[in-house]
């Protein structure tokens, strides 16, 4: 059976309740319950967010996952002790660099020109802008060089790990017929980690730079400093944004 509607049937909805609740018409969720191929990203997040599953089981018309309260506290465990040694950030910030991510995905996530290099230029801006208007380290997570502009080391090994403990899910997309990797919140991030100045600056990262596609980001992060100065493959280090040009800095300096 359809995974759509299956999950229709078990909360029992009507299809054109289910069309109300994610914002289609009838005729859509009727199509839906024929071929979930090519549902969009932003309906698939809505329909598991109401049901409550993980995004994969909607977009590959397969069972839902099933997670315990003990299979989640022994896998989490069993993780922390694995990641104690690879990931770079300081233990007390992967909690913080998770929170962001699932507030900035919870916010923009679902647009279509957010994938994963998006995500990447927006979480440097957010450590690096942060760090050039306050010199404190918001997230600190470290960054290298590539092609395509900065990138966050451990992005991957932490998002596969939100993965599995439920509260990310990561999928792919296409965005002008360009196959995307998306990620969205499975649960609210835990705004209880910030201040109010951080949560601002977040907000601020998102407007300025929350609309704009990966080429863009990427050009735009390769006219700033920290980028140039460094050789590929090498981290960009947090201090050269005081050397910034106009271009990119986001800091008012006095003459004297």
């Amino acid at each position: 059976m359809n995974t759509i509607k299956m999950l229709r049937q078990k909360y029992e909805y009507t299809q054109e309740e289910l069309a109300k609740k994610i914002n289609v018409s009838k005729a859509t969720v009727i199509a839906y319950e024929k071929d979930s191929s090519n549902i969009p990203a932003a309906t698939v997040a809505s329909i598991a967010k109401l049901f409550d599953v993980d995004c994969d089981c909607i977009i590959h018309n397969t069972q839902p996952k099933s997670y315990t309260y003990n299979e989640i506290k022994e896998q989490n465990e069993s993780l922390l002790k694995d990641n104690i040694e690879r990931i770079d950030i300081p233990q007390n910030n992967i909690k913080k660099f998770k929170e962001v991510l699932l507030y900035i995905t919870g916010k923009i996530g679902a647009k279509p020109n957010v994938g994963q290099t998006v995500l990447y230029k927006i979480l440097y801006f957010i450590d690096f802008d942060y760090y050039e208007l306050f010199e404190e380290q918001l997230i600190g997570a470290r960054y290298i060089k590539n092609h395509f502009g900065p990138t966050p080391v451990d992005f991957l090994k932490i998002t596969r790990e939100m993965e599995e403990e439920n509260t990310l899910s990561i999928m792919t997309d296409t965005y002008f017929n360009k196959k995307q990797t998306k990620y969205l919140p499975r649960k609210e991030a835990d705004l209880s980690l910030f201040s109010a100045r951080e949560l601002q600056h977040i907000d601020n990262c998102l407007i300025r730079y929350g609309d704009k596609n990966a080429k863009e980001l990427s050009n735009y992060s390769h006219k700033d400093v920290p980028w140039i100065i460094a050789e590929n493959g090498e981290p960009l280090e947090y201090e050269s944004v005081f050397y910034r040009t106009p271009d990119t800095s986001v800091r008012t300096y006095n003459e004297d």
